[in-house]
């Protein structure tokens, strides 16, 4: 059926009133008919949106029986069963030390805000026209990098004491066989964070000028590491303590071709890792003392044996050792 034809509305004002009342009605018709078209969309739309949601739960309860099936093939074939959870995105996390919500927002366009922080200031000066007034400067903040290679003599005061030593002036801390902090710092960076080898750290270093081998920068990566060490079971004891819960998990890995076990401690502030030979409940422990070896006898411990009906010679044996503390196994064994 072809479309009733309505009078231009753009010659209102020259149309008879029959032609007028035409125009009004045929414009009501088909406003019914948008409305109507409307109305059918939108419950066309509603069902689809029923449809997806099912078809979602379909998917999921899918996945879930999929995960079923295959933790049972799993454990029929004596292997570990698969995490029913993604991966933690930590890769994704090394790159920005910001929350998620952060990352979200755009980072607002505005003045820097190092430019209170100036190392250097120069004056750039031009060889002006004859008869031109000076009228100040104007300031351009240029934001560059420094790499120099330095080689510092240290001259030690060597003093003989009245009974014959010899007492010799301190090296700068953090020096190791004629290298200082900060060329170690930054291999560590470089390597650690940045995933540099040891032989492109090598060739950088003697490009800035910079007489070292490789062999020299191995020993400043493995070498007199007791302070991370230190500082990494200190962020393990804060962690516990500060930590209203605790995660764990662990998974395969090889260790200089050797099988271990990689152990994952966590919170909402802090994780450490630990790579050990055996997952056993004995050697989870002790990875959650944090490096602590001492032995104690307390009420707690006497309250836990009771609760697992530990033999009450056993018990009253325990209460008379003495000292109650030990310092490790050796002594309390």
């Amino acid at each position: 059926m072809a479309k009733k034809r309505l009078p231009s509305p753009e010659h209102a004002d020259t149309l008879s009133l029959n032609a007028l009342r035409s125009l009004v009605t045929g414009l009501l018709e088909r406003s019914q008919q948008a409305e109507a078209r409307l109305a059918k969309l939108e419950a066309h739309n509603i069902q689809l949106r029923e449809e997806n949601a099912a078809l979602r739960l379909d998917n999921t309860r899918l996945k879930l029986e999929n995960q079923l099936l295959r933790d049972e093939i799993a454990r029929l074939k004596n292997l570990p069963p698969r995490p029913p959870f993604r991966a933690s995105g930590m890769d994704k996390a090394t790159d920005s030390m910001l929350g998620d919500k952060q990352l979200s927002k755009k980072k607002p366009r505005g003045p820097k805000l190092d430019v209170k922080r100036v190392s250097r200031q120069e004056i750039l000066r031009i060889n002006a026209p004859a008869g031109s007034r000076f009228k100040g400067y104007k300031s351009v903040y240029v934001r560059d990098l420094v790499l120099k290679a330095e080689l510092v003599h240290y001259r030690r005061e060597c003093w003989v004491t009245p009974d014959g030593k010899t007492v010799l002036a301190a090296l700068p801390a953090g020096t190791i066989g004629g290298y200082g902090a900060n060329l170690r710092r930054l291999c560590l960076m470089l390597h650690a964070q940045g995933q540099v080898t040891t032989a492109r750290l090598t060739t950088l270093l003697n490009d800035i000028g910079l007489d070292i081998s490789k062999r020299q920068i191995v020993r400043l990566l493995t070498r007199q590491l007791d302070g991370f060490v230190a500082e990494d079971a200190a962020v393990l004891h804060a962690g516990l303590v500060s930590s209203s819960y605790v995660t764990v998990d662990d998974t395969g890995a090889r260790h200089s071709h050797n099988p271990c076990y990689a152990t994952h401690i966590g919170g909402p502030n802090f994780t450490v890792f630990r790579t050990t030979k055996s997952k056993s409940r004995l050697n989870f422990l002790s990875l959650l003392r944090g490096g602590y070896q001492d032995y104690v006898l307390n009420d707690a411990a006497f309250e836990y044996l009771k609760e697992r009906r530990a033999d009450a010679a056993v018990t009253a044996g325990l209460r008379a050792l003495e000292p109650q503390r030990s310092c490790n196994q050796v002594p309390f064994l």
